[in-house]
Order: C-alpha cells, then sequence, then structure tokens
C-alpha cells in the first residue's frame, strides 16, 4: 500500500473494531490503551536488562525509551509502528570504555553517555544521507533473500537468552512451557479483546505460576516484594550528564553502524509484516533514532534501537496501529516517573520473560520464511543457499569480529557478511534470469532498472 504524506506529515487514523490493523487505522481507545501497555510490558524486561548490564539506572532508561518512541513517531510521520528500547549493541563497548566491574552502579557511566552521544550524532548523519540519497539503491542492496536471512538473525540471535531463562532448573522450564502455552491458547482459541492480549495474559499465568510453585511450594526462590513496599510512588529519574573523552567516543561510536543495520532488518521486517513497502521511510527512522539515542545519553539513558520483542509483539496479535506506540511511549514514561510501579514489573520472574521472548524470538525469525515465499527465493541457487546457510550461522552462534579495537556482534556481522557474501558470490546472470530479478525488485518497491 501507498506510505505516501498526502500533503499531511501525521496519517488519519481511521476506526477499526476486527481483522488486522493497519498502521493508519485504530482500535477502540480503551484496546489502544491495553495494547499499548502490552508493548510496554514486552520490552520492559529487554529494557531493563541491558542497562542494568551495563551498570545504568534502568528507571532512567525506561523512561527515555518511552521519549525515544514518542521522537520516533514523530520523525517517522506516524508510519511505521515500532518502540525503541535499550540497544545491546552497546553492552561490550560500554563496559570496554568504562573498565566496569560488573557490580552496582557504573562509576563512569557520564564517560560512557558521551561515546553514546557521539554513536547517535554519526548515526544521525547515516540518515540525513540515506534521506538525500534517496531508497532506491536499498532494495537491490538488500534484495529478499538477504533480507530475509537478516530477520531471521535477528529473532535467531536472541534465542540463546530466551532458552537459557527457562533451562536452568526443571521448576523454571516448568514455568516457562506454562506461559509458552497459554500464549499459544490465548493466540488461537481466545476471542475478541482476550485474543489480542496473548503476550500480557501469557506473562501473568507465568508469574502466577511461578508464585505458586516458588512462594507457596518452595520449588525456587520466592519472588520478594521488599522493594515494592520500600519504592516511592513517584518521583523523578535519577539524571545523570555525559561527559566526553576520546576513549570513550573511539569505541562507542562506531555502533552507529550496527544500529543502522539493525535498524534497517527491523523497518524491512515490519514492512513485510503490515505489506506496506516502508523504504521510503527508512532515512527518517534513522534519524528519529539517532536523536532518541542523544536525547537519552544526554540525561542518563541508554542508546536505543527500534526493538525487535514488540515486532515479535505486532506479529502475534497482528496489530499495527501506530497509535498504539504513542500510548506505550507516553505509559514508559510514566513508568520512568514511579519507583514502585518499576519495582512491581522487576518483581517478573525469568522463566516467565523467557517462556514470552521464546515466543517472541521464534516468531520474528519465522517472519523470514514468509519473506523467501512471497518473493520466491529460489534455494536450487547456490548463491542464495550458502548466503543464508552462512548467515544463519554465524547469526545465531553470535559471530562477533573485534576489528582495531571495534566490536561488532551476531548481528551486525550477519547483516554486513550477508551484503559482502551475496555479491562476492555474485554470477553473470543466465538468458532469462533478468526478468526474474526485475519481478523480485519490484515486488519489494524497488522499480525498474
Amino acid at each position: 500500500m501507498d506510505t505516501n504524506r498526502r500533503g499531511t506529515w501525521l496519517p488519519t487514523w481511521s476506526l477499526k473494531e476486527d481483522g488486522v490493523i493497519a498502521p493508519d487505522e485504530r482500535l477502540p481507545w480503551g484496546q489502544t490503551i491495553v495494547v499499548g501497555v502490552q508493548h510496554v510490558g514486552a520490552m520492559f524486561g529487554a529494557t531493563a536488562l541491558a542497562p542494568i548490564i551495563m551498570g545504568f539506572d534502568p528507571n532512567v532508561a525506561i523512561f527515555f525509551s518511552g521519549i525515544g518512541t514518542l521522537i520516533f513517531f514523530l520523525m517517522v510521520g506516524g508510519r511505521v509502528p515500532s518502540y525503541l528500547g535499550s540497544s545491546f549493541s552497546f553492552i561490550a563497548v560500554v563496559i570496554a570504555a568504562t573498565a566496569y566491574t560488573g557490580s552496582g552502579p557504573n562509576p563512569n557511566i557520564a564517560d560512557a553517555l558521551g561515546g553514546i552521544i557521539a554513536a547517535g550524532l554519526l548515526y544521525a548523519v547515516i540518515g540525513v544521507v540515506v534521506i538525500l540519497a534517496g531508497t532506491r539503491w536499498i532494495g537491490l542492496l538488500m534484495p529478499p533473500v538477504i533480507t530475509g536471512a537478516v530477520v531471521a538473525v535477528i529473532g535467531l540471535n536472541l534465542a540463546g537468552l530466551a532458552v537459557k531463562s527457562i533451562s536452568a532448573t526443571g521448576f523454571d522450564t516448568v514455568v516457562g512451557l506454562v506461559t509458552i502455552v497459554t500464549v499459544g491458547l490465548i493466540a488461537v482459541y481466545a476471542e475478541g479483546l482476550v485474543r489480542r492480549l496473548p503476550i500480557l495474559l501469557g506473562g501473568v499465568a507465568g508469574y502466577v505460576a511461578y508464585f505458586v510453585g516458588a512462594n507457596m511450594f518452595g520449588l525456587a526462590k520466592p519472588i520478594s516484594f521488599a522493594a515494592i513496599e520500600s519504592a516511592a510512588w513517584f518521583g523523578l529519574p535519577n539524571f545523570v550528564s555525559p561527559t566526553f573523552t576520546t576513549h570513550a567516543i573511539g569505541l562507542i561510536a562506531p555502533v552507529a553502524l550496527i544500529l543502522a543495520a539493525e535498524n534497517l532488518g527491523h523497518i524491512k521486517a515490519i514492512g513485510i509484516m503490515t505489506g506496506r513497502n516502508l523504504d521510503a521511510d527508512i532515512g527518517r527512522a534513522f534519524l528519529g533514532d539517532a536523536i532518541a539515542t542523544v536525547v537519552s545519553a544526554s540525561g542518563g539513558g541508554t542508546g536505543v534501537t527500534t526493538y525487535a520483542e514488540n515486532m515479535g509483539v505486532m506479529a502475534v496479535n497482528r496489530i499495527y496501529s501506530t497509535l498504539v506506540f504513542v500510548v506505550a511511549g507516553v505509559f514508559a514514561i510514566l513508568l520512568g516517573m514511579s519507583p514502585k510501579f518499576g519495582a512491581v514489573i522487576l518483581t517478573i520472574p525469568g522463566p516467565v520473560i523467557g517462556g514470552l521472548s521464546v515466543v517472541v524470538y521464534g516468531m520474528i525469525a519465522a517472519t523470514a520464511g514468509r519473506i523467501w515465499v512471497e518473493n520466491n527465493v529460489d534455494f536450487s541457487d547456490a548463491r542464495n543457499l550458502i548466503t543464508v546457510a552462512v548467515v544463519l550461522t554465524a547469526g545465531a552462534g553470535d559471530l562477533t569480529l573485534h576489528l582495531a579495537g571495534f566490536t561488532l556482534g551476531g548481528i551486525g556481522s550477519a547483516t554486513f557478511g550477508a551484503i559482502i557474501l551475496y555479491y562476492l558470490l555474485g554470477r553473470k546472470e543466465r538468458s532469462g534470469d533478468l526478468g526474474g530479478m526485475k519481478a523480485k525488485a519490484q515486488s519489494i518497491g524497488v522499480g525498474d532498472f
């Protein structure tokens, strides 16, 4: 479908009460609010975990994830449904730049913030270049075989974290399976509003299962509510001002390349899920993500990126209305300003988050199959087969490259590797192949050569 703005920056959302909800459609406001809250729940585990690993304040990160989501919404003119959460791409370089020991608050967080701001500024430059240069080249650079591989890697790269979360003990596995099965049953058999909340209700079921087994029967470490009792209902986050050092900037700024690669894959996947060609919005999406990262780091938050978890939620409930993410952004800001509510969310047991992650990450990876099928990708072609085989293995195994002090994680390595390998294996087209290539290019909105 057309994503042109027709003279206005923001679309006019039409009301729709059932079926697939497109980006420029909306549910009744009550359902919109509930679904928006579900998206906050989907991102919460990872968005809280990333800052904890780096020694940042998770409440600050959540607060700025909400602000970043609203910035992104405005930059893309409300056309791209997406949530911005804490990026895991920064973890390794932030720890290296700050010599963080992994326990308690990071004493050198200010230096890390300066480096994250530098990454955001470099990312903004990339976004401006894409806006000025146009997007026709993106379809040529990223044909369906590569796009599908990158989307699959986004899900598979995170699979280890999800499985680990439900594999520590037999009890953890049971709780994870209860969560997974509940999500599936609700998504398949429930009706009305309930059917649109499989992730949220699956999480509730898993939480109850864990509470019964751990707190009532002693099968695992019980959930502690002490932090909730001591936390204040309302309070501003603990903002931190950045400082700028060449050491931190040199290590962290190149992460902008990874963010661009991740975001490109995410936008491509969202385009497939929504049935819309979003290539025209990629530059603005880059710029929105970049500005959100700079704003976040200016106050003590992490770098942000479009979130795979929320893409998975959309894949499950088929609600792509961008207004849902306005609600999610506002709700995240309120959470960041409520230590007590944040403490409640942080009591969610690891196996529950792991169970939800198994479903969400799997849905993302499965989207790759849809890309390949709908674009008639030919896996009898050795070039396609080898490219996908290598990239999936490298991405799922989290192949990390260390180049002159710069670390490129699994998703970034797989993305750039897919492009390089595909064209390295390029061959002279046989008679008749050009027509097929044109058809595939046109199917992803590239147009005539």
